[in-house]
């Protein structure tokens, strides 16, 4: 905890009561405000590479060129952060990326400069990101965790439901430039944000006096998940679940297109449809639990986004359609939610850096397996397939968790 938590001990549950700590207020002010200029980001990067290169193909190098960082830097950026700061490595990944943002524009004519500078950008979030998830535990209480990553998920979901329309018009109208700056505007208040965050490290000590490679180090990461039952388990589970999602999310558009037969305008009301059912989420999460140990919370939202992908596999009413996939948004924003809160739970201070690094790799690599298994397969047999397939992998993931909640329960005590 820090100094200046300003709480008090007991339960507690809501975005308002962790609100009330002045440390967590930095943290999600921060996170948010940087949120917000991803989502600029985004939008204007996708219509920056569309026009130089005039196709979908390099459109989605530019999201190749963001997952490749995640695997080959993750393993380091978990070493350091659990050698170093993290709220140190947060900023210096914020005034890194602020620094490219800036540089974008002066090379908005180059697509391979632009594909760097994306590889650059998501390297500073390989360091951001499990440097964020490990401050949460350390400025909380475990009964906070819910309510807390609660409130940094639906900041992000609610931002980007609301501001990816006005980023759109901003490009439409003034061009990507104003986009790439007000990304690095919000780098920067982020990072000065950052910068009165104090965190009580009790490792630091431990960790200073560690003289090991940074390799040997993030290598050791590796053993720390595979030696626990519990984080093999879940490292199980993010990978079928990362298997499933990777394609059934890029090819939403053509399951609109194709099997609904409602096309781009449908397109867009199934992605509010999952936005609203995000955003709901967390909200009433926090009004069940404040246990991040809640086998049904953990586990559950898994089974419930499978069996959502094998409905929208198996019916072609619109309407149906987009409440299955209020749902599945539903389940995914609780489920993340729920799954960090367990991971912060159960990791030591000394070890969430490398753990949530290496849970972030996890993701993307099975992410990027799935984007092309998926592309293939919809090829070859239709976009059904990728929806059955889809939602059994969830299914496994859940029956996983669920047959094994031994471990859930031995990590408790």
């Amino acid at each position: 905890m820090t100094e200046d938590d300003g709480g008090t001990a007991g339960a507690r549950r809501g975005l308002r009561a962790v609100l009330v700590r002045p440390a967590y207020r930095r943290l999600w002010t921060a996170q948010t405000v940087s949120r917000w200029g991803d989502v600029f980001n985004t939008v204007a990067l996708a219509v920056l590479v569309f026009q130089l290169t005039g196709s979908g193909l390099g459109v989605t190098g530019v999201v190749v060129a963001e997952i490749i960082p995640v695997l080959l830097l993750a393993p380091l950026a978990g070493a350091v952060i659990d050698r170093l700061p993290a709220v140190k490595v947060m900023i210096a990944a914020d005034v890194w990326r602020m620094a490219l943002a800036l540089l974008l524009p002066f090379v908005a004519g180059s697509v391979v400069t632009v594909y760097m500078i994306a590889f650059g950008l998501s390297a500073g979030a390989v360091f951001f990101n499990p440097a964020s998830q490990s401050v949460v535990p350390a400025i909380l209480e475990e009964d906070e965790l819910i309510a807390g990553n609660s409130g940094l998920w639906t900041a992000a979901v609610v931002s980007q439901i609301v501001l990816a329309p006005l980023a759109g018009g901003m490009v439409a109208v003034l061009g990507v430039t104003p986009a790439f700056l007000l990304n690095a505007a919000t780098y920067a208040v982020s990072a000065v944000v950052l910068i009165g965050l104090v965190v009580a490290v009790p490792v630091a000590a431990e960790a200073a006096a560690d003289k090991r490679g940074w390799w040997r180090r993030a290598v050791e990461g590796v053993g720390i998940i595979t030696g626990t039952p519990l984080l093999r388990l879940l490292a199980t589970i993010q990978l079928l679940a990362a298997l499933s999602a990777g394609a059934t999310s890029a090819l939403l558009i053509v399951l609109a297109t194709d099997h609904l037969g409602v096309g781009p305008k449908g397109f867009g009301t199934l992605l509010a449809g999952i936005g609203v059912g995000a955003a709901l989420g967390p909200l009433l999460l926090t009004r069940i639990t404040d246990d991040p140990r809640r086998p049904a919370f953990v586990f559950g939202p898994f089974v419930l986004r499978g069996g959502v992908d094998l409905i929208l596999a198996s019916v072609q009413a619109f309407p149906a359609a987009v409440g299955a996939l209020g749902v599945y948004g539903l389940g995914t924003s609780t489920g993340m939610v729920t799954f960090n809160s367990l991971l912060q739970a159960e990791t030591t201070p000394a070890t969430r850096g490398r753990v949530f690094a290496s849970f972030d790799a996890i993701w993307q690599l099975g992410r990027l397996m799935s984007l092309a298994v998926g592309g293939v397969l919809t090829d070859a047999v239709g976009i059904t397939a990728v929806y059955y397939l889809g939602g059994a992998l969830l299914l496994a993931a859940g029956a996983a968790g669920f047959s094994r909640t031994g471990h859930v329960a031995d990590a408790r005590s």
